[in-house]
């Protein structure tokens, strides 16, 4: 669980930001959205592999 404790003079915007990159470093926002519905395995399996694709074309158009 992430706290942020606000500082003596700290406005709550900068408070909440840290908090915002906290968050981030976590990868909180990542889980929550991947688990917020079912993929089934060969759905999975599809999408790593356009991803795996995707990164060769890049490594390949970069080495040109």
């Amino acid at each position: 669980m992430i706290v942020v404790n606000i500082k003596k003079g700290e406005s709550i915007d900068r408070a909440l930001k840290r908090f915002k990159q906290q968050c981030q470093r976590a990868g909180i926002h990542k889980d929550l959205k991947k688990s917020s519905y079912y993929l089934k395995p060969s759905e999975k399996k599809k999408i790593a592999r356009s991803l795996a694709r995707r990164r060769y074309r890049k490594l390949l158009a970069n080495n040109r």
